[in-house]
């Protein structure tokens, strides 16, 4: 079993609901078994600025699947909540995005996938979620938490848990 960091965003629906769906889903059947999970925080949009905020969320997993076969569950699990990657806008509003952050110490450049992800370094978004499981873990040479004192945090809002269905 490898440990991979995931980072979950969205901004359509009830995102947070979405949240443990999702998660439910993706460890559904031994394949994948969560070992953490993030808060939520509410964070600015990226990128694509003229939408809602989003809710952005990580997790650490521990899995038997390979790079590319995390990745096509990923999107299954993605298309299972509605996301239609070939009818959105980049970087705009979405039910469910689920990224492959890091995936052991594995660098691979593939065209569906690189690893660890490009822009991680660059989103706060990312890294605060991911610092609150793993502030200590080493990706591509750098701490994630000094890779997050670099970063501008501003406008992100962890957000209190979610009451319990009744």
């Amino acid at each position: 079993m490898t440990e991979a960091l995931l980072a979950l965003g969205g901004n359509l629906g009830d995102v947070r609901a979405t949240f443990d769906g999702a998660i439910a889903l993706l460890c559904r059947d031994g394949d994948i078994a969560l070992a953490a999970r993030s808060s939520d925080y509410r964070t600015p949009p990226w990128g694509y600025e003229d939408q809602p905020a989003f809710i952005n969320a990580a997790v650490a997993v521990e899995t038997a699947l390979a790079p590319h076969d995390l990745l096509a569950r990923a999107h299954a699990v993605e298309r299972a909540f509605g996301r239609d990657r070939r009818r959105e806008t980049r970087w705009g509003p979405r039910t469910l995005d689920i990224d492959i952050i890091a995936y052991g110490d594995v660098q691979l450049a593939s065209e569906a996938l690189t690893l660890p992800h490009p822009r991680l370094f660059e989103r706060a978004f990312v890294l605060v979620p991911l610092c609150e499981i793993r502030p200590g873990r080493i990706i591509a040479g750098r701490r994630l938490r000094a890779a997050l004192d670099d970063l501008d945090a501003g406008g992100i809002e962890k957000l209190p848990p979610r009451q319990a269905a009744s």
